[in-house]
């Protein structure tokens, strides 16, 4: 028979990429939706065919789980939000990832589910530390220096293996961690992770902040989860998805080179970090940059490399095919 996987948040960028990948490799799925009547937000998930049905089920709410649930035998816990700019209260972002992470991990156990995998972030890891080192899955972000996005990213993985060890018999607990997650649209659901190559296409950001990220491919990545469904040793660890340090000026150098010709004016100069700060007093979503300025992220993704067989892409093919897709999309005009 079959495996059934329940991946969350349907419509989601990150969880339409990993339904495609768990149909092309032979998994039947069932994918949650917070309204069933919908239908139109997850035609593109349709259409990739295969074993693929929908439960309605809310992140802040019991009723659907345990249907949801039935028959399944494992879990992408993929729904979180992740904000365009700082929510006005940082609870907003901090009680769906928590007590949704819970909810799902509840119903899980309940339903005797072999394994749960849950997207994290590599924002549960890198921040307030004071230096430029090379992060590891043994390194937490300091919640006491965090602002609200990579705080709800921490206190949701914690709550999750807190509860893993509270019930040695529920699921299995596989976290894994990406850093910026860029890649080609399935549908019309953008992610946060695209508004650095979206506004330089535009032309909405006048130049670069001296900002990095760490970046992954959203197509590695859902391989990754499927990964970290089938390894059985990757029960009980967290892995980082995620490579080099990829900065603003880096991003807007491939962009220039691939599109440039096509008419698209990349920016090609520096902002000073006080420019930065002074415009994000106006622009929310200039002001999720603020705590990434003078800070080189660095991390290892030699454990996920090692233990689930895992490789990615090169950079510039994911900055290409995401530029590509928002182009396609109509979210940047051709």
């Amino acid at each position: 028979m079959t495996p059934r996987i329940l991946v969350t948040g349907a419509t989601g960028f990150v969880a339409g990429h990993c339904i495609a990948e768990l149909l092309r490799t032979g998994y039947a799925v069932r994918a949650t939706v917070r309204d069933a009547a919908a239908t139109g937000k997850r035609a593109h998930l349709t259409a990739l065919g295969g074993d693929l049905e929908f439960a309605e089920a809310d992140l802040l709410a019991d009723t659907g789980w345990a249907e949801a649930m039935t028959g399944v035998e494992g879990v992408l816990h993929v729904a979180s939000p992740f904000p365009s700019a700082p929510p006005k209260h940082e609870d907003d972002l901090i009680r769906p990832a928590v007590d949704g992470t819970l909810r799902v991990l509840r119903h899980a156990a309940a339903a005797g589910v072999r394994r749960v995998v849950q997207t994290s972030s590599t924002a549960a890891i890198v921040y307030g530390h004071g230096d430029d080192g090379v992060r590891t899955e043994a390194d937490w972000t300091v919640v006491e220096k965090a602002t609200a996005y990579p705080k709800s990213k921490v206190l949701a993985e914690r709550a999750a293996w807190d509860f893993a060890a509270a019930h040695p018999d529920g699921p299995e607990l596989v976290v894994l961690n990406p850093g910026m997650i860029l890649g080609p649209l399935l549908g019309a659901a953008t992610s946060t992770s695209h508004e650095p190559v979206r506004r330089l296409l535009t032309r909405e950001m006048p130049g670069m902040p001296k900002v990095t990220w760490v970046p992954v491919d959203v197509r590695d990545l859902a391989v990754a989860h499927r990964l970290a469904l089938e390894t059985p040793a990757a029960a009980g660890n967290r892995y980082i998805c995620a490579g080099d340090s990829l900065s603003f000026a880096e991003i807007a150098r491939v962009l220039d080179e691939e599109f440039g010709s096509r008419g698209y004016r990349i920016p090609n100069r520096t902002i000073p970090d006080l420019v930065v700060r002074t415009v994000a007093l106006f622009d929310r979503g200039v002001r999720l940059t603020v705590p990434n300025l003078g800070i080189r992220e660095r991390v290892s993704a030699d454990r996920a490399r090692s233990e689930l067989g895992w490789s990615m892409r090169p950079v510039r093919e994911s900055i290409v095919d995401t530029a590509e897709s928002l182009i396609r999309a109509g979210v940047v005009p051709a």
